[in-house]
């Protein structure tokens, strides 16, 4: 037999592994950080089960924070590239101290609503003055729209209630144990309440709505990135927005993946699970439009008039191009 006979499988074969490792190398790396809890939960669990952007060519880590405010320091601290969910009070407090970042999505409508228990004396947001609500930490966005506004909407100042921070099991704990006197509650949190029976003082989007006199709802969560990684890797972060928009409309069709992959890293039953599938609609966008821009410009003013915000936000900072960029991917 000629030696070539003999040995054209294994340069087949060498040939097909060389391949296969250059493109291997030239996946482009990107750390993706979020925090596994709250809305961003179901969202987070379905991203990471699928492999939405090893499609994409992308070499992702993904890497989660025990508290809400992690995805702003890490992005500070260049410990990760690009942020989903994360906070838009803290991701605008980064870009007034001078940290390089570009707000490229919103991602999180905030569906949050200020809850007592069944029993309580408390009847209107205006009856805060003086008590204890329990909410995400400060530095969130739920304590940054919250205050806005009891501040703007009521004359609630920040000094005139006791803001008691926690994730969302702590903050039913709170309740229910009356250590707090009211709450905000997401609401994923408030649909999976059993035992503990409460009363809604009033949700995010219609404060936000008497607030600003439009048909706008504030943003809790938007994707934010390092703008130096963005210089260097443009293609690699409008890649990244299509992997996350490919995630966001497989949960759109996929009500049932939704719960298994919620079940698979949170551990919860069916029941708790399929909340997230259930209102999936209403709590996960993928989107920076004119609108979405505007919002939060709105919500960044708000913020200063009520003194949750200082300075001034950096021009460029909410881009919009990598978003319009990744529409033309399919």
């Amino acid at each position: 037999m000629a030696l070539s006979k003999l040995f054209k499988p294994f340069v087949a074969a060498a040939l097909v592994f060389g391949v296969m490792q250059a493109g291997a190398a030239q996946a482009e790396k990107i750390r993706v950080g979020y925090w596994p809890s709250g809305l961003t939960l179901g969202y987070g669990s379905v991203v990471e089960a699928g492999n939405y952007f090893k499609d994409q060519g992308l070499d992702v880590e993904f890497i989660h924070f025990s508290d809400v405010n992690g995805t702003t320091r890490a992005i500070a601290a260049n410990s990760i590239d690009f942020a989903f969910g994360s906070p838009a009070a803290g991701s605008f407090s980064l870009a007034t101290d001078g940290v390089p970042v570009k707000i490229v999505l919103a991602t999180q409508p905030a569906n949050v609503e200020f809850v007592v228990p069944v029993d309580s004396p408390i009847k209107s947001l205006s009856e805060l003055r003086g008590k204890k609500v329990a909410m995400s930490p400060a530095g969130s966005s739920t304590a940054a729209i919250a205050g806005a506004i009891l501040s703007l909407n009521y004359g609630i100042e920040s000094k005139d209630f006791s803001l008691v921070p926690g994730n969302e099991p702590r903050l039913v704990q709170f309740l229910a144990q009356k250590e707090v006197d009211a709450a905000a509650l997401r609401n994923v949190t408030v649909a999976q309440l059993k035992d503990l029976k409460v009363r809604s003082l009033g949700t995010f989007a219609d404060e936000w709505r008497k607030l600003t006199k439009s048909d706008s709802v504030p943003y809790n969560a938007i994707g934010v990135v390092r703008t130096d990684w963005l210089e260097e890797n443009p293609e690699a972060g409008v890649k990244a927005i299509v992997a996350l928009r490919k995630a966001l409309e497989y949960g759109k069709a996929n009500p049932q993946g939704v719960v298994d992959a919620v079940k698979k890293s949170a551990n919860l039953s069916d029941e708790a699970a399929k909340v997230y599938a259930d209102l999936w609609f209403e709590n996960y966008r993928i989107s920076f439009t004119d609108a979405d821009k505007e919002t939060l410009a709105r919500m960044f003013a708000l913020f200063k008039e009520s003194g949750v915000l200082k300075g001034d936000l950096p021009a460029g900072t909410l881009d919009s191009k990598p978003y319009e960029q990744s529409l033309k991917i399919n």
